[in-house]
C-alpha cells in the first residue's frame, strides 16, 4: 500500500534533535531522538525516505542556523522540501494541544502537525556562500559593537567615581585621542604634573590628531579637581585596562568592516544595491545577510516588507476599524538596514528628500516619515533586483 505524504517535524538542539513524522491523518509514523552527527542524520533522512516511498516528505524545523546548520545542509543536498517554523510560533501553537507537559518529542510533533495543516509557511532556503559569510561577519560585528558600548560605559562609570571632570571632557565613543590619553594619564595629579606642553608632545609622539586641543582639555579638567578620592589608584588602573580594551575593539571592528566590504563587493547584487542612495557596503551586507541574497522565497515585495516590519498590520476590533500597527514579529536587522539607508538617503538623494518632506507636510512625525520612505525604497530595491538594473535618479519626486 502506498504511504501518503509525510510531514517530518524537527525539534532542533545543540547535541541532539528529535524527529517526529506524521502522515496525512496526523498519525505518528516515527519518533526518534538523533545525534547532531552526519552519520546519524543521514540515517534518519534515509529512514524517512524509505517510510515515504514514492511520495514526498515535507520537513519542518524551528531553527534556521546554529545547531541545525548540519541538518539543514544535508536536507538541502538531498533535495528535501524544508519549511521554517519560528520557535515563537511553536510556543504559541503548543497552547492549543492537549496537556501542559513539554518534551522534545511533543515539540517535534507540534512542528510536524503545524506544517501539515498550515499553508502560510515559507520554504527555507540556505543563502549563497557570500550571504552566509556576510551573516557570520555582520553578526560578529554586532557583537563587537555591543562589547565596545559596554566597555565604554564601564570606562565612563569608573572615571566618574574619581575624576568626573575628565569623564565629561571627552566623547570616548568617538575620540581615539581621548582613549590614547587614558592609557598614559588618568588622574588629576598626573596630568598637572606633566603639564600642557609635555602632554602635547606625548600625544603627538603617539600620532594623536589635535594633540594641542586634547592636551588643553585634559589639563583644564585636571585644574578643576584637587581632591584625591578613595580607591583612585586602583580605579586608574582599571581605566587603563578599559581604554586599551576599547582601542583593541576599535581595531578589530575596523578589520571586520574591511572584510565585510571585500566580501560584499563579490556578491552578484553588490553593484545594484550600492547604486541605491543610502546603501553602503555595511548596510548592503546586512540586507544580504538577512535575506540570503535571494528574493525568490519572499515571493513579493509586500512579503519582504512584512518580514522587515515595514508593512503595517491591521488592529481592528468590533466597530473600531482602520487601525494599523507595526507587526510584532519581524526581522529587526532587516528593518534597521532599510531605516538607516532611508535616513541617509534624505541627505544625499533629492527624490528621497522630496518624498520625506511630503510625508512631513502630511502631518507625519519624523520617524513615521522615515519608515514610509523605507517602505517605498524597499519596493524600488525589489524592482531593481528583479530586473537586474541599477538605480537611476528620476527628475520627478517619488510617489506613494
Amino acid at each position: 500500500m502506498t504511504v501518503p505524504e509525510l510531514w517530518a517535524g524537527i525539534d532542533a538542539g545543540k547535541s541532539h534533535h528529535h524527529c517526529v513524522v506524521l502522515d496525512a491523518d496526523g498519525k505518528r509514523r516515527l519518533s526518534r531522538r538523533v545525534a547532531n552527527d552526519e552519520t546519524a542524520l543521514l540515517e534518519l533522512i534515509a529512514n524517512v525516505a524509505e517510510l515515504a516511498g514514492d511520495d514526498a516528505t515535507t520537513w519542518a524545523i524551528d531553527l534556521n542556523s546554529g545547531g541545525a546548520a548540519l541538518l539543514l545542509a544535508l536536507l538541502v543536498n538531498h533535495d528535501q522540501r524544508l519549511l521554517y517554523i519560528p520557535g515563537r510560533t511553536v510556543y504559541h501553537a503548543a497552547a492549543s494541544y492537549r496537556g501542559d507537559g513539554k518534551t522534545d518529542a511533543k515539540d517535534a510533533a507540534i512542528i510536524a502537525d503545524q506544517a501539515r495543516m498550515r499553508r502560510d509557511l515559507q520554504p527555507l532556503r540556505p543563502g549563497d556562500d557570500i550571504s552566509v559569510d556576510l551573516r557570520i561577519l555582520t553578526a560578529r560585528r554586532t557583537d563587537l559593537i555591543c562589547d565596545r558600548t559596554r566597555t565604554i560605559n564601564r570606562l565612563r562609570t569608573q572615571l566618574l567615581e574619581y575624576f568626573p571632570a575628565l569623564e565629561r571632557a571627552f566623547d570616548y565613543s568617538a575620540s581615539k585621542a581621548a582613549l590614547t590619553l587614558l592609557t598614559g594619564y588618568q588622574t588629576p595629579e598626573a596630568l598637572r604634573r606633566i603639564g600642557h606642553s609635555r602632554l602635547e608632545t606625548w600625544l603627538r609622539n603617539r600620532k594623536v590628531r589635535n594633540a594641542a586641543a586634547v592636551a588643553a582639555t585634559a589639563i583644564e579638567a585636571a585644574a578643576a579637581q584637587h581632591t584625591t578620592l578613595p580607591g583612585q589608584r586602583l580605579a586608574a588602573d582599571m581605566v587603563i585596562r578599559l581604554a586599551k580594551a576599547v582601542i583593541a575593539l576599535n581595531e578589530e571592528i575596523a578589520e571586520i568592516d574591511t572584510l565585510i566590504e571585500s566580501r560584499f563587493r563579490q556578491h552578484r547584487h553588490a553593484e545594484i544595491i550600492l547604486s541605491l542612495p543610502g546603501f553602503g557596503p555595511l548596510l548592503g551586507a546586512e540586507f544580504l545577510a538577512s535575506t540570503g541574497g535571494d528574493m525568490t522565497p519572499f515571493g513579493t515585495a509586500n512579503r519582504l516588507a512584512g518580514v522587515a516590519g515595514l508593512a503595517p498590520a491591521p488592529h481592528d476590533s468590533g466597530r473600531i476599524s482602520g487601525n494599523l500597527r507595526r507587526p510584532r514579529r519581524y526581522d529587526r536587522r532587516l528593518l534597521r538596514a532599510f531605516y538607516l539607508s532611508a535616513l541617509a538617503s534624505i541627505r544625499w538623494c533629492a527624490a528621497s528628500k522630496a518624498y520625506y518632506d511630503r510625508k512631513r507636510a502630511e502631518g507625519k512625525r519624523h520617524t513615521q516619515a522615515v519608515i514610509a520612505l523605507a517602505r517605498r525604497r524597499l519596493n524600488v530595491l525589489w524592482a531593481m533586483l528583479r530586473n537586474n538594473t541599477q538605480y537611476h535618479a528620476q527628475p520627478a519626486p517619488l510617489t506613494a
